[in-house]
């Protein structure tokens, strides 16, 4: 497949560009979450261990401006702010899941305990 850009970064195959749009460390975790309820910012940083509000903001805001998730602001004081999956979003969980088995199957090849994960 020939190289191609896209907003001014260089892509080399699919499997690069698809990363790009739903990889790293809290994309993914945040997604899975997603598939079930609608959250607010403060349950998401609750329920994903380890991330920080500065990269939950961050990511929450790329997968908004990707058309991911949705994001709901209530006209209240103070404003509540809700995120739920969009329909684009919804495609990604089945690659979530599959990433997610494999995950699994290669902690228990290497012996990781895998109780309460």
């Amino acid at each position: 497949m020939p190289d191609f850009e896209y907003k001014g970064k260089a892509f080399y195959n699919p499997v690069e560009f698809a990363l790009e749009k739903i990889g790293g460390r809290w994309k993914m975790p945040i997604l899975w979450r997603l598939q079930h309820k609608v959250y607010r910012t403060g349950e998401l940083k609750r329920d994903i261990k380890g991330i920080s509000q500065k990269m939950l903001t961050q990511q929450l805001r790329e997968l908004e401006k990707d058309g991911y998730i949705n994001r709901k602001v209530y006209p209240e004081v103070p404003p509540r702010v809700e995120y739920s999956i969009t329909k684009v979003g919804r495609t990604t969980i089945p690659i979530i899941d599959t990433l997610r088995k494999w995950g699994i199957s290669e902690m228990k090849r290497e012996g990781i305990d895998l109780t309460n994960k």
